[in-house]
């Protein structure tokens, strides 16, 4: 069923190409303007580009998850996996894993191109690109979890940044410390893999609780 239903998402995604290269455009955007406004100053680039990549990279996350859900609860799809025999958390897993596939793995393969936007050299690239394929899950399991929580409201685009920023600071804490601190890099990238973890283990649970008091079920 997790295959099956990974498989559906990655289809519907590959036939819709808008949807997922919004959030990169973006991405490439704002980067792009960001040395327009601030100058082209070396070191001023330098010093904010690990905390301007992991903002614009977690907006960018945020702008493509609104219809992670919203579509299948329109045309009932949703109920149909809620009500299908494998686990629920599993199928919602699945969804999240392809949301990552075409959002969160295209922003860490883009590392490298912004690292050289920003003017940083390349002993930066792997603390940045590894910062961020520990921490993409993270912020896409997070904003599954505020669709979830969002899908059966009316006005629930405008509640899910609301209510998920606050749970994503942790994340961008730990990515930005991670990279910008030399002495204490190793000990930051391992909270991340630790919350990854934790995220990966309990947050399918909160997502599939919360699509079930979204269907009724």
């Amino acid at each position: 069923m997790f295959l099956s239903v990974l498989n559906r998402e990655l289809r519907i995604a590959a036939r819709s190409p808008g949807e997922w290269l919004q959030p990169l455009c973006f991405l490439l955007i704002v980067m792009t303007l960001f040395p327009l406004g601030i100058g082209p100053s070396p070191m001023l680039l330098a010093s904010l580009a690990p905390a301007l990549i992991w903002i614009t990279a977690l907006m960018a996350v945020l702008l493509s998850v609104d219809r992670l859900f919203r579509d299948d609860f329109e045309d009932g799809t949703l109920e149909q996996l809620v009500l299908s025999s494998g686990p629920l958390w599993l199928n919602s897993l699945a969804k999240v894993g392809a949301h990552w596939l075409f959002t969160g793995l295209p922003i860490v393969c883009l590392s490298p191109f912004l690292c050289i936007m920003m003017n940083l050299s390349s002993q930066w690239m792997p603390k940045i690109a590894l910062s961020l394929l520990l921490g993409t899950p993270v912020l896409s399991l997070l904003a599954a979890l505020g669709g979830a929580l969002t899908v059966g409201l009316r006005q629930g685009s405008a509640l899910l940044p609301i209510i998920i920023m606050p749970l994503m600071i942790p994340v961008l804490i730990l990515a930005t410390q991670a990279i910008a601190s030399p002495a204490a890099g190793e000990a930051y990238f391992l909270w991340l893999a630790a919350l990854l973890s934790f995220s990966l283990t309990f947050l399918p649970l909160a997502i599939a609780a919360s699509l079930k008091v979204a269907v009724g079920r």
